[in-house]
């Protein structure tokens, strides 16, 4: 196992470095640069001013150039300053990082306890009424798009209702616990809807399979509640796979929750990245698009070690 994670985790590395130059010219290539954002609406800028600026930040290079530049400098630890912020870039993405990771922490504990219950519920009885309608719910949280449902939920209960706040970020940096869950509640609730249910169709295959096994059929021979035969055996060993869906789908869920937050308008890692490519931020826009590369590859890296760790037939080469 130490080798392979080895072997992944160097290709890893090599993805990151082709992910880095893939983004970079694509940022690049878009319209515009961060001189003429930093410098737009100043009357008294001149063309020689411009072409001073534009040198000075080495915009006026190839972008193969800067692109080497800018690899340099990363690798001595060097991420560059956001143009937008005038921060380094770093110091500009961390409370962001910090801001996204309550969101999916909140959402990964209220999505894994659900997505059992339901796909449990789901498996007891195929083809019946429970599982008619949680298989109904699961696949409308597969189908709808998250921007949509996060347009309704806001009209619904924050312009007509008036219950919940629209932003995902309370206004005061000193807003107390109480306060940044409330902001948080239908942001989480987007996250959980589009998260549980690709999950509860998992679990629920898992266990109509493992419900079929022999062990559970002694189980039963033997006079144990159903409730006790599906929680304790059948349920614990039918999450064996689930670990595996669970770090792959990390990922996604990650990449989800930088479009809600943009939408809500949450202080994270979507809402800096979304502000960094409409303002042409190259620094900050390529630091945060790498994040989300790196986080997806350890999400699938993670997958197959536990997988490995779980089922110890699985032998990974």
């Amino acid at each position: 196992m130490l080798r392979y994670t080895i072997s992944r985790l160097l290709q890893a590395v090599l993805v990151i470095l082709v992910m880095s130059l893939l983004l970079f010219m694509l940022i690049g290539l878009m319209p515009g640069d961060p001189v003429e954002n930093m410098l737009e609406g100043n009357p008294a800028l001149t063309p020689e001013t411009m072409a001073q600026m534009r040198a000075l930040y080495g915009v006026d290079q190839p972008l193969y150039t800067r692109y080497g530049h800018w690899l340099t400098s990363a690798l001595h630890g060097d991420l560059g300053y956001s143009s937008v912020y005038f921060r380094p870039v770093l110091d500009v993405l961390g409370p962001a990082i910090v801001q996204t990771a309550k969101l999916l922490v909140l959402t990964e504990l209220i999505s894994i306890p659900l997505a059992m219950l339901l796909g449990a519920l789901a498996a007891r009885k195929p083809g019946g009424w429970t599982d008619s309608i949680i298989s109904l719910l699961a696949f409308a949280s597969i189908s709808l798009p998250g921007f949509w449902t996060s347009l309704i939920l806001i009209i619904v209960f924050s312009v007509k209702l008036g219950w919940l706040p629209a932003s995902g970020t309370p206004l005061l940096s000193d807003a107390s616990m109480s306060e940044q869950l409330v902001h948080m509640i239908l942001p989480v609730t987007v996250l959980t809807f589009f998260h549980v249910g690709p999950l509860v169709r998992y679990v629920r295959a898992s266990m109509i399979e493992t419900l079929n096994s022999d062990f559970v059929r002694t189980a039963r021979a033997k006079g144990l509640s159903e409730a006790t035969v599906v929680m304790r055996h059948a349920l614990r060993n039918a999450l064996i796979p689930m670990v595996t869906v669970l770090a792959l789908g990390f990922g996604s869920l990650f990449s989800g929750a930088l479009v809600v937050e943009t939408i809500f308008g949450m202080l994270g890692m979507g809402k800096i990245i979304y502000d960094a490519i409409s303002n042409i931020d190259f620094n900050l826009a390529l630091v945060g698009l790498l994040l989300a590369t790196i986080v997806t590859l350890l999400s699938s890296l993670l997958a197959d070690l536990a997988y490995a760790w779980l089922d110890p037939r699985i032998t990974l080469k």
